[in-house]
């Protein structure tokens, strides 16, 4: 599949035609308009045929035998691992196989957090968060009488930098921020945000669950201390996501999780630990699922980043023209195709990752997504696991349509279609 430039590249029906569920899931003749990869990404073939291939062609443990089988099978484990962090710009030693971004964000808290943070010191996270990178700083600071500070939202749904720049005058120990907001959309400043942190003597943890599958990420860019991210957002397989992060950090930290795999001698009363990145993966390793998010890594290398992020804004601009208001500068406008919609976020695609986030006048977020549903548009509804930023926007729940590789202009326009279904069903017109 040849990857070129603008949103022409990805030769759609091509790209759709690689993932089982859109194959054989249709409605009225058509595949589902699956708008929900936000919360989990179909899965393309190679990756199924990677993994299949593992457990049918190469199945052993890994790194613990010495005959042919177990070489292989680690050779693919391995392997994958050096892609996957060439792929963001790590090494192999600071790409640590977890089993989503939760457990690698609970790991920096548990090892990281629970050696540094103290009474009376700030931890600074964003309203945008998911929970994933909010309870866990809670359970913290509980744990240590420590303080969490938010840094909220501008009227356009941006990070309130201003708001920001006050919290690290007070010195914050650690910044939390997501890359991309699972429910906005917006697209924050890391490299920015990384260097008025660590000016300000602060660890940054980056959520980059969102931004990876959507858009190029450099990680020498970023700068940041530890980033976080898992398969199943990024066309691989469940149960295995990935921490990255610096060096000396990692090698100052206690294992988070202890057993076998993870050491290097055991007594009695006392152990030692093994090399990174292994003193973090106790226990038999996600064998068949790092092979698998390696392979997702080469299908997504092959379709090219710039080329993803091109068709993805393209659909997104789409969206929101036929959706939103394009005079309005407010963070949230009424939509003049579907009445009473009100867009959350940013109005321009530029500032957005794919997804679009809103709410209808009279109807609950539920209802809108049974409807749809019905009609074969998979979309989300609910808090998405960011209770505070619902909080902050003043509403309880949104719906929330999410764009990937294989989605195009016909998901928008029934993307639409089913609002006005939804309007009409519920007397809303």
């Amino acid at each position: 599949m040849t990857a070129v430039s603008g949103r022409d590249a990805l030769r759609v029906a091509d790209v759709a035609a690689q993932f089982p569920v859109l194959r054989n899931r249709l409605f009225d003749g058509r595949p589902v308009a699956y708008l929900d990869s936000a919360a989990t990404s179909q899965t393309p073939d190679p990756v199924i045929d990677a993994m299949t291939s593992y457990y049918t062609e190469h199945r052993a443990s890994v790194h613990r035998g010495v005959y042919p089988l177990a070489a292989e099978a680690t050779d693919l484990y391995e392997g994958a691992r050096d892609r996957i962090a060439s792929w963001l710009g790590s090494t192999r030693e600071e790409t640590i196989f977890t089993a989503n971004a939760t457990a690698a964000i609970n790991m920096v808290a548990y090892t990281w957090g629970r050696q540094n943070v103290q009474r009376g010191d700030l931890v600074v996270l964003t309203e945008m968060e998911h929970h994933s990178n909010i309870v866990p700083w809670q359970l913290l600071c509980q744990d240590r009488e420590a303080e969490l500070a938010y840094v909220g939202l501008t009227g356009d749904g941006l990070l309130d930098l201003d708001a920001l720049d006050s919290l690290l005058a007070r010195g914050p120990r650690l910044v939390g921020v997501v890359h991309v907001s699972n429910v906005l959309g917006t697209i924050n400043p890391v490299a920015s945000i990384a260097r008025r942190a660590h000016d300000a003597g602060a660890v940054v943890v980056v959520d980059g669950t969102q931004a990876v599958p959507q858009m190029p990420v450099w990680l020498p860019d970023l700068d940041v201390d530890f980033y976080a991210w898992t398969g199943h957002k990024a066309y691989g397989p469940t149960g295995i996501g990935v921490l990255h992060g610096r060096r000396e950090l990692l090698e100052e930290m206690p294992p988070f999780i202890g057993g076998g795999h993870m050491i290097r001698t055991v007594a009695a009363n006392e152990s030692t630990w093994t090399d990174l990145p292994h003193k973090f993966e106790a226990g038999t390793s996600q064998i068949a699922e790092a092979i698998g998010l390696g392979a997702a890594v080469d299908w997504i290398q092959a379709l090219g980043m710039d080329a993803i992020r091109a068709h993805e804004q393209a659909l997104v601009a789409e969206t929101l023209e036929r959706l939103a208001s394009s005079s309005s500068s407010s963070s949230s406008s009424s939509s003049p195709e579907v009445p009473g919609l009100t867009v959350q976020g940013p109005l321009s695609a530029a500032d957005r990752g794919a997804l679009v986030s809103f709410t209808l006048e009279g109807a609950h977020p539920h209802d809108i997504a049974d409807i749809l549903g019905g009609l074969g548009v998979c979309v989300r509804a609910g808090h998405h696991c960011a209770q505070p930023l619902m909080r902050s926007l003043g509403v309880h729940a949104t719906t929330r349509a999410s764009f990937a590789v294989h989605n195009s202009s016909e998901d928008v326009a029934r993307l639409i279609d089913g609002l006005g279904v939804v309007r009409r069903t519920l007397q809303l017109d």
